[in-house]
């Protein structure tokens, strides 16, 4: 039995931070996913796509995101969908699973009850669906005496941590971490944690098959389980879908010269317009090299990449005699300028509006110089 293993698609996730240009391009990215993963599925052979939870991001991720994940499933017809409600859409009353139930194409198997069905000849799959967002029993212990024909391959899908990470223990969803060995299960196909991660040799999480934030590990891809034998490990390799690529750096300058050959080597090998970046530039400069630092950044490296999350915050700069004459040598502009640089020196809240001021100021005069210049 081949199949791919995939989970916490979360379609409609709001990118609340993003801006709309960027966050409209994530949104369909992981609706685009779905495509990848049947283009996969066929290459590789594998009849069914197991969905471990968490299809959706919310009960009600709209109508749109809704009616094109069905299409979109649809369309494979090729391939076959069993999906598992997760902790961000449940299986409530009368909710997205009732209506994703009565409008789902034939290719595709909502698993909303604790039943065990046959995927193949002699492969059977035994879905945890939650009902609810918390629960505080395990939802795969019915695993253990679920009834499989002699010989059966036993593949468990379920959503939930194996690991409690709360300080106060009474972790939600909580699945044994040996489940897949009481149970006797050939495979065992988890999702809710994004990252991909193998518990034992026979328990898997795949993680999300689209980076959907910064500092997650081993993200994009999907799994492709071979099942062989009922006592025997599966082999289990994993597979490239993600499209964009979400890269945390923190950047030390000490001029504005150092800025250029930090971009040109920022993510070698990945398209700009699949990179979302987070970037922390610490150091201290001039005020006219903060400023041409800035520039570089949000008006030139924010434009070439999906989306740049800039954080200058520890990038000081430190006003030189020529950086004040630059605003004005010897005016009301200048007695202002000197104003506030004498305040930015406060490490306070009032220090950082100060060398904001300054700095806008700096910028504004320079924009009116070259406006006059030009007229």
């Amino acid at each position: 039995m081949r199949f791919l293993h995939t989970s916490d698609w979360q379609l409609g996730k709001p990118f609340g931070r993003v801006p709309e240009e960027a966050r409209a391009a994530l949104h369909e990215g992981r609706l685009d996913a779905i495509d990848t993963l049947a283009a996969t599925a066929r290459r590789e052979g594998a009849e069914w796509i197991v969905v471990a939870g968490d299809v959706f991001d919310s009960p009600e991720p709209g109508d749109r995101v809704y009616r094109q994940a069905l299409t979109r499933m649809r369309a494979a017809d090729d391939v076959r969908w069993a999906l598992l409600p997760g902790n961000h859409d449940p299986a409530r009353t009368d909710g997205l699973w009732s209506r994703l139930v009565g409008e789902a194409p034939a290719n595709v198997v909502a698993c909303l009850e604790p039943e065990g069905f046959e995927l193949s000849d002699g492969a059977w799959l035994l879905p945890a669906p939650l009902q609810y967002k918390r629960t505080f029993e395990d939802p795969t212990a019915w695993f253990d005496t679920a009834s499989t024909p002699a010989g059966a391959l036993r593949i468990g899908m379920a959503h939930g941590p194996v690991v409690d990470f709360t300080s106060s223990g009474g972790a939600a969803n909580l699945v044994a971490p040996d489940r897949a060995k009481r149970a006797g299960l050939t495979y065992l196909a988890l999702g809710d944690w994004h990252g991909r991660r193998a518990i034992d040799a026979f328990t898997h999480y795949s993680g999300t098959p689209e980076p959907d934030d910064f500092g997650r590990e081993n993200t994009g891809v999907a799994l492709l389980v071979d099942a062989r034998a009922a006592e025997s490990a599966p082999e289990v390799k994993e597979l490239p879908i993600g499209r964009y690529t979400w890269l945390t750096e923190e950047w030390m300058v000490s001029q504005p010269e150092d800025i250029s050959p930090r971009i040109a080597g920022l993510a070698l090998g990945i398209e700009r317009r699949h990179l979302v970046a987070r970037l922390k530039i610490a150091g201290l400069l001039t005020l006219a090299g903060r400023v041409n630092v800035r520039d570089r950044l949000e008006n030139g490296l924010a434009h070439e990449i999906r989306w740049l999350d800039l954080n200058l915050a520890d990038l000081y700069a430190r006003p030189t005699e020529h950086d004040l004459s630059d605003i004005d040598a010897n005016g009301v502009l200048r007695e202002a300028a000197e104003k506030l640089q004498s305040m930015a020196a406060e490490n306070d809240a009032t220090g950082r509006r100060a060398a904001a001021a300054l700095e806008r100021l700096y910028v504004e005069h320079q924009r009116a110089q070259r406006t006059a210049a030009s007229a």
